[in-house]
């Protein structure tokens, strides 16, 4: 099994670092040390230390932009920050941005690269209110190791918001050939979009047919409510095999359940414990569709890396196959992305 590569000293080791700009490491020398500059033999580039990572172009000290982004990460408001730190709410705003540009980097790159038996699949939509107006959330979830998958946000529950997501699903999965099972609610938009999504071609001389994947299976989990309290809860196949529905069930929930969408509702729940803007009775409404998607990404990625969950003993990272290690988050913000996607990173 293969780990991510990371960094866990700020020390100045040439052996630690790689370069931005030809992704060489092995021939990385010392440029200027007061400087903390590192020269790459190999394209003859120069780059400070921290070229590559969230904390290039902050002039501010590293323990602060790590204590900044961690509150952040777990539920912290924006002016609790402003008014502990004495920083101007531009700067905390800022960061946030640039945790959640590269949490949404680190998403597609890392985890949306097609190694991770997804198994069971949960889908779900939240509805958040925003200074701009009501938008939806869109978020996806490996069952059998709780890691966060993607999330998409728009304006309207639609059929192209589910489509969004289920490509980053199907970047994400391991191959055609593996079982997978979908578990979303009752939203027409959902089975036609995981069917339009996770197919093969079969070409016979024309127009090619678009098949299902073979061992492809979708429920849905249909709530009918009498003004605010659950009156009935119907369970349905739509598409595969029940038998199999229950096979998978079995191999990715902690003993023998029924079908639900209870893992994906305790992962929003966890979005909403850790984003104020989520909360349902909140003062801290997001201003844009953006600043969410950042806070999102950002609290998905820590969650994802840092945060160790108590039914499995380790980080959702580690059980998805991606590290062998419980990330810190000063960890998880001096990684480097790669120049391109890559399958493998050490």
């Amino acid at each position: 099994m293969t780990t991510l590569k990371f960094m866990e000293t700020q020390s100045l080791d040439p052996k630690l670092m790689i370069c931005p700009y030809c992704g060489e490491e092995k021939r990385i020398g010392i440029h200027q040390q007061a400087e903390r500059r590192l020269k790459c033999h190999a394209c003859k580039g120069t780059f400070v230390d921290s070229k590559g990572t969230v904390f290039f172009g902050l002039h501010y000290p590293v323990w602060v932009i790590v204590l900044v982004l961690t509150l952040l990460a777990y539920g912290c408001p924006v002016a609790a920050i402003v008014a502990a730190f004495y920083l101007d709410e531009r700067t905390v705003t800022a960061w946030q941005a640039k945790a959640g540009q590269f949490g949404q980097q680190v998403q597609e790159k890392v985890v949306c690269q097609g190694q991770i038996e997804l198994g069971q699949v949960q889908a779900d939509e939240l509805c958040v209110k925003t200074q701009q107006g009501k938008v939806w959330i869109a978020t996806a979830m490996s069952v059998f190791s709780r890691l966060f998958i993607w999330g998409e946000v728009s304006a309207r529950r639609d059929r192209k918001l589910v489509e969004r997501l289920l490509v980053r699903v199907r970047q994400a999965a391991a191959g055609v050939r593996t079982a997978l099972l979908f578990a979303v609610d009752g939203f027409a938009a959902d089975p036609k979009a995981i069917l339009k999504t996770f197919y093969t071609c079969q070409h016979s001389g024309g127009r090619p047919r678009h098949l299902p994947w073979p061992d492809l299976h979708l429920v849905q989990v249909v709530k009918s409510y009498s003004g605010r309290q659950l009156k009935e809860t119907k369970r349905r196949l739509v598409h595969g095999s029940l038998d199999r529905v229950y096979d998978l069930i079995a191999c990715s929930q902690v003993g023998f359940g029924l079908i639900n969408t209870a893992y994906i509702e305790r992962l929003n729940a966890t979005f909403r414990a850790r984003m104020p803007c989520l909360a349902r009775r909140t003062r801290s409404l997001a201003r844009t569709q953006e600043r969410l998607k950042a806070e999102l990404f950002w609290t998905g990625v820590v969650y994802n890396f840092c945060t160790v969950h108590t039914s499995l003993g380790a980080t959702p990272a580690m059980a998805a196959g991606l590290t062998e290690h419980v990330w810190s988050v000063e960890t998880l913000l001096r990684f480097r992305l790669p120049a391109k996607s890559l399958h493998v990173m050490v």
